[in-house]
């Protein structure tokens, strides 16, 4: 078994090998990994923090032992806080990292940061100050930043960034915690899941209080919740059907 991490700021995780496959999620600067399949220009990796894999470009990241992998793997995540910020190279040169950037790997990859960073499991009340950081990113298929999320990318970071772990896709985050019967008993901060047509979990969105949800439609934007579903302020019309809520934490 390979082993690698990150040391770009954004890389593309695709379905298939290739630049023009799909974009099913990203890999930020520090993100930690198992390489499953080495190729001439790609490899297919694990990421540890979730499991989710997918193939990412063999020039995007570096090679680690296996002995610093399961050493930062033992390590709760030290992530960036701001919406972007730099690291430096020996040569002086800058990296541009994301809010989410993990920086366990900088003595790894030989760079320096002089931001801020949070490695702490913080109040579930601070989960909606963190969601407003990404309010208006655009949507983006596969995306985990502020310049460009999707549904489930938005709730895992603004998670990730208080300290919870939760899986990557709304299907897989569905299947944890503890369902609600009724929005009267959710809190700020629970996930609210909401099926397509065929009854596939295709939406999440983060319960705010009032009857509001936080969530991925076009950006990242407020509309109201209620027990049909999310009614789209703008649109004035339900735009998502919903299934069932969550105490995750």
């Amino acid at each position: 078994m390979q082993y690698g991490v990150c040391n770009l700021s954004i890389v593309p995780l695709r379905i298939e090998p290739s630049d023009a496959s799909e974009l099913i999620s990203q890999v930020l600067y520090g993100e930690h990994f198992k390489i499953l399949e080495q190729r001439k220009k790609w490899s297919k990796i694990r990421l540890a923090f979730d499991t989710y894999e997918g193939w990412i470009d063999n020039k995007q990241y570096v090679e680690i032992s296996e002995d610093i992998y399961a050493d930062l793997d033992s390590k709760a995540p030290k992530l960036s806080t701001n919406l972007i910020e730099f690291v430096t190279d020996r040569n002086e040169q800058l990296y541009p990292i994301p809010l989410g950037s993990c920086l366990n790997s900088l003595p790894i990859l030989n760079h320096t940061h002089d931001g801020e960073f949070t490695d702490k499991i913080l109040p579930k009340s601070n989960l909606i100050q963190t969601a407003f950081m990404y309010l208006n990113a655009p949507y983006l298929w596969g995306g985990k930043t502020p310049f460009g999320i999707d549904c489930s990318g938005f709730t895992q970071m603004v998670y990730k960034l208080n300290g919870y772990k939760i899986l990557r896709d709304a299907s897989q985050q569905a299947t944890q915690g503890e369902p609600l019967s009724f929005i009267e008993e959710s809190e700020a901060g629970d996930l609210a899941f909401f099926d397509n047509n065929e009854g596939q979990i295709t939406h999440v969105g983060i319960i705010m209080n009032d009857n509001y949800i936080i969530h991925a439609h076009g950006k990242i934007r407020i509309d109201r919740l209620d027990h049909s579903g999310i009614y789209n302020i703008d649109k004035k019309m339900h735009t998502h059907k919903l299934r069932v809520i969550k105490k995750i934490i």
